[in-house]
């Protein structure tokens, strides 16, 4: 009779766990978590935001935003991490995915210039050698973008794809003249001594910044899932945006390849929120006109194929 009981209180006793267990969820990012920027990430984590929705995040590293969008579409992950312009290549390909926040208003892609140099802009590029990370890359894209605005292409300049630290190490030795840089390959390189000016993208080319992706699936069959990532994440971001001093600071905690680096974070975070976060009526919506003008620059150079309808692209039920 004794070991029946005892029996029956460890069986409640499991339930009563396992009920109170955090749900265990794959955030696939597009590159390595202690990139800084996967600062809301980080700082989601770190402060508690995905815990508090019942959530263990375990993130993991795809191959570029592109990859990370296959992979969440193809169900091997919740959700992801990518570019807002992503879903626009990978929909085309038959990948179901959208965007379901958009972090920030701005452009992740700034032109850096040499500070004093001729170059003024983008018109003035002709010629000059420019360092990208790739080909395929959103920040190359938004390139692209910039000149096409000033009547250039690709075959007007000597743009070279370096990798994500040979775009500021060989922008900072003076073997290109401008590169095509996210905030934290600026703050490397003006701790490498160079002196900067920096041009946003998004004066002449709708780029966009980081988005949240997940599955059409995942969407319709777990929404409550995608809102609490959503949130929390979301969370994460206007925490830099607040504070972008003391988000470094926790920031450092959560990600050990940071340690003793809070004041180059707290530069990093200020960059972001100058450039890439401003400019949302509601922090995380879409902006569906510049998702659409994107697309059809898109078309027009031949990096997709076909359109595929806008809506289909980004939902903001989940930001409202």
């Amino acid at each position: 009779m004794k070991s029946r009981c005892a029996m029956v209180l460890a069986a409640l006793l499991a339930l009563t766990g396992s009920a109170g267990a955090a749900e265990k969820v794959t955030y696939l990012l597009p590159a390595p978590a202690f990139l800084p920027a996967f600062g809301p990430w980080m700082l989601a984590k770190e402060r508690g935001y995905f815990a508090k929705e019942g959530l263990d995040v375990d993130f993991e590293a795809a191959k570029g935003g592109a990859d990370a969008a296959k992979q969440v579409g193809a169900g091997n992950a919740a959700i992801g991490g990518a570019i807002g312009d992503t879903p626009i290549i990978v929909r085309a390909n038959g990948v179901p995915v959208k965007a379901v926040a958009l972090l920030g208003g701005g452009g992740l892609m700034q032109l850096v210039l040499h500070e004093g140099s001729p170059i003024k802009g983008p018109a003035d590029l002709k010629g000059k050698t420019v360092t990208v990370m790739a080909y395929q890359d959103t920040t190359y894209y938004a390139l692209l973008g910039m000149l096409a605005k000033v009547g250039l292409t690709k075959n007007d300049v000597n743009i070279q794809a370096v990798g994500a630290t040979n775009v500021w190490k060989l922008f900072v030795a003076g073997q290109s003249d401008a590169m095509a840089a996210v905030p934290d390959w600026i703050v490397d390189a003006s701790d490498a001594g160079a002196k900067l000016t920096i041009i946003p993208a998004d004066e002449y080319f709708p780029s966009m910044a980081q988005a949240i992706v997940a599955s059409d699936q995942t969407i319709k069959e777990k929404p409550e899932l995608i809102q609490k990532l959503v949130r929390a994440t979301l969370h994460g971001l206007k925490d830099i945006i607040d504070d972008p001093d003391g988000a470094a600071r926790d920031y450092v905690k959560a990600v050990p390849q940071r340690a003793g680096q809070e004041k180059p974070m707290a530069r990093v975070f200020q960059l972001y929120d100058k450039y890439v976060y401003p400019g949302q009526k509601v922090l995380g919506e879409m902006d569906e006109k510049r998702l659409a003008a994107l697309q059809d620059f898109y078309l027009k150079q031949g990096i997709i194929e076909k359109a595929s309808p806008v809506h289909d692209l980004y939902t903001n039920q989940f930001v409202q």
